[in-house]
């Protein structure tokens, strides 16, 4: 029909332009990656000295418990490597992948926050591991302590009893 001729050639005319293959699209997400990330590090590192704050912690891309103040310095480092890392970024972005800048700072930022999410879990898990494994010890420990000092006491229960 006349009609799907002219839907066709539309659908044709909206997808026009060089596609660019899975393979070059991955290696520059993972470029853009190493370039956000080494930025942040590197514009944290400075930021710390400027700052003159004493301690320059790794997780300064995923620390977003520092109380937000403008008193308090680390928030404002944190702040300020973050915004620019993002404006450094856009800039070292166009001249990686030439185009589409939007589509991986956007995809960047995805990962960014899911990363961020996924650290935050894993430290939250550890913290909650360790909590409970020390937990754990503690009760057996004790409880065989009390169980081998007390044995000989006739009101402390045997583990029979429980």
């Amino acid at each position: 029909t006349p009609s799907s001729g002219f839907k066709a050639a539309k659908h044709e005319m909206a997808f026009k332009g060089k596609t660019v293959d899975s393979k070059t699209v991955l290696l520059n997400l993972l470029l853009c990656l190493l370039i956000f990330y080494s930025l942040f590090y590197m514009i944290g590192s400075v930021c710390f000295g400027a700052f003159r704050l004493d301690h320059f912690d790794g997780l300064i891309p995923f620390d977003f418990k520092t109380e937000p103040a403008e008193s308090n310095s680390k928030y404002l480092v944190n702040l300020l490597s973050l915004e620019l890392t993002y404006f450094c970024s856009g800039i070292l972005f166009a001249a990686v992948v030439k185009r589409r800048v939007w589509d991986y700072a956007l995809t960047v930022t995805l990962l960014h926050v899911m990363i961020t999410s996924l650290v935050t879990s894993l430290l939250i898990l550890c913290v909650a591991f360790s909590t409970g494994s020390g937990l754990f010890l503690m009760i057996c420990n004790g409880q065989l302590i009390a169980y081998f000092t007390c044995q000989s006491e006739q009101s402390y229960a045997t583990f029979s009893y429980y």
